[in-house]
């Protein structure tokens, strides 16, 4: 699943690790999460979309062949 998180964070110059901490994950999972690697379960995804006011869809998305 592709997502925008490097992008939101960025835009709040924050680090991995800011932003783990504020999630209460590792700055592994982050890493992992940013790069595709890792897809959050569904309550962790709904608090990343919370932490950054937006709806989860406007966050996460299917690649492009999947849609």
């Amino acid at each position: 699943m592709k997502n925008r998180l490097k992008v939101l964070r960025a835009e709040r110059d924050w680090s991995q690790a800011d932003l783990a901490e504020k999630l209460d994950v590792s700055r592994q999972t982050v890493n992992a999460i940013e790069t595709g690697k890792y897809d959050p379960s569904l309550p962790l995804a709904f608090k990343i979309a919370r932490l950054f006011d937006l709806r989860i869809e406007e966050v996460f998305f299917p690649p492009a062949d999947e849609s």
